[in-house]
């Protein structure tokens, strides 16, 4: 049996996971990382892609996750996201039209106009959603 740690993740809107679990590994600024049973402690800003939790029964879940904070701590691992969403809650439809709406923003737009990383920002959710979706 993998070693665990308490897990919680939370988004402004509400508490997605609250538990023991054997693994996280989620999408930083500097690039994905996995955190594992002590962990040192850490903080690192998140950035958009996707997550995946282990629970405490090996049960593994995908999620688009976008923005906030990871924090290691004395052995608990804190995800406070922007938004975190497991693939069974995204709409896949509306994901792939708002991917196809960012990319003709993108394409009417100067890579010096201010919207542009915006509307970039806006095709990494989309397409962070359909990667987790699967």
């Amino acid at each position: 049996m993998a070693a665990l740690f308490h897990l919680q993740i939370v988004t402004p809107d509400r508490k997605v996971f609250d538990g023991e679990a054997e693994k996280i590994i989620v999408r930083t600024l500097g690039g994905d990382v996995c955190i594992l049973a002590r962990h040192i402690d850490y903080a690192a800003p998140l950035g958009i892609g996707e997550a995946r939790v282990t629970d405490a029964e090996g049960n593994t879940r995908t999620a688009a996750c976008s923005g906030g904070m990871l924090g290691v701590s004395g052995g608990e691992v804190r995800v406070m996201a922007t938004t975190f969403e497991w693939a069974d809650e995204i709409d896949l439809a509306r994901a792939e039209k708002a991917q196809q709406s960012a990319q003709q923003q993108l394409e009417a737009l100067e890579r010096t106009d201010k919207d542009y990383a915006i509307v970039e920002a806006k095709l990494k959710r989309a397409l962070a959603r359909i990667h987790a979706k699967g």
